[in-house]
Formats: C-alpha cells, structure tokens, sequence
C-alpha cells in the first residue's frame, strides 16, 4: 500500500515544481532599430546565462524559391542539421565561404541527400554560384535563447529572472556587437542601437 501512496504524492509536487518553475519566466520584449531610429527586421539578439547549453532539437531547413533563400535569415543552435531542398525549376548551387562553415552543394535540384551539420558558432553567409542576388544568412549560436525581429524590429522571448550577457547582429554587419549585461527582474523591455 505504501509504494502506491508514494507515486500519487510525487505527481502533484512534481507538477507543482513544473508549473512554479514557468511561472518564474519573465517575458522579455525588444526593440532593434538602425541609428536613425529605422526598425531593424531579422536582426538577431542571443542571450546567454552562462549554464551548459542545450543540444538543438530538431533539423532546420532552409528553402530555395523563387530564386530567393527562404528565410533570409535562420538562426540555430550549435550541433543542428540543415536541409537545403530546391523548389525552384531550375538549379541552384548553395555555397558558404565564412569562417563559422565552409560548405558547397553543387547544382542540383530537389533535395540534397545529406542535410549540413552547422557544428561552429558564428555567422554564415549564404550565396549561389548561379544567381548572385541569392543572399542568406545562418546565424549559429551556442544557447537556446535567441530571437529574430519582426517586420518591425520587434521579439519578445521567456527568460527566467537571473544575469544575462547578449549580443546583436544584423544582416549586413559582419559579425555581432560587443557583448552587453542585462538583469531579468520580470517582465523587462529591450531597446537595442545596431548599425548594420
């Protein structure tokens, strides 16, 4: 009778570990515009609390249509797979040169056998030797907590209260901006300054 009685009073703790532990989460909201006050779409903020990260879960994919790499910008974790499938009637061959992955899929068309394993932090930039106005990026990143703006500059993200060190990057600039400290006592705005 015992063992039974155990359980049954494990799983309302248990829930209530869960539930409390989300209810400490803080809702971050933040704003990237340009120095003229422009708002900034796809920029990318990264936030690190400075514990062990996470291995990604699940592959990314990044579609090629209409001649245009769909999205513009993808953001994953370090360690994440990536498939390329080509939509388009006509082929394309995806290329990388940046420090953070050196990779070329040569034209094909369909889907690559093998997605491409993005195993180092930095940001890469996608091209195709076929059609130069192809233009993406992949920003990889070695935390889970991340954000990419909206049409309007604008992200919001779940943090628990604690220290915090992120950084920001646009598409044009060629690597992030210094590295800044921000405090999560609930709910908190962001207002970030980039040039790209």
């Amino acid at each position: 009778m015992n063992t039974f009685v155990t359980p049954i009073r494990f799983v309302p703790i248990l829930l209530l570990g869960v539930l409390l532990s989300y209810a400490q989460a803080a809702e971050l909201t933040l704003s990237v515009t340009d120095n003229a006050g422009k708002p900034l779409a796809d920029a990318v903020v990264v936030f690190d609390d400075g514990k062990a990260p996470s291995a990604p879960v699940n592959p990314g994919k990044i579609v090629q249509k209409n001649r245009m790499f769909n999205p513009k910008v993808t953001v994953v974790q370090t360690g994440t797979r990536i498939a390329f499938p080509n939509e388009d009637s006509v082929r394309h061959h995806v290329y990388s040169f940046s420090p953070a992955k050196k990779f070329e899929l040569k034209l094909y068309s369909g889907v690559p056998t093998e997605p491409v394993l993005f195993d180092q932090a930095g940001v890469v930039t996608l091209g195709c030797n076929i059609h130069d106005s192809m233009l993406g990026y992949i920003y990889v990143v070695d935390t889970p907590y991340f954000v990419k703006t909206d049409d309007k500059g604008k992200a919001s993200l779940k943090l628990a209260d604690g220290q915090y060190s992120y950084q920001a990057w646009a598409p044009g600039q060629a690597k992030p901006g210094a590295e800044q400290k921000l405090k999560i006592e609930g709910a908190t705005e962001l207002r970030i300054v980039l040039q790209p």
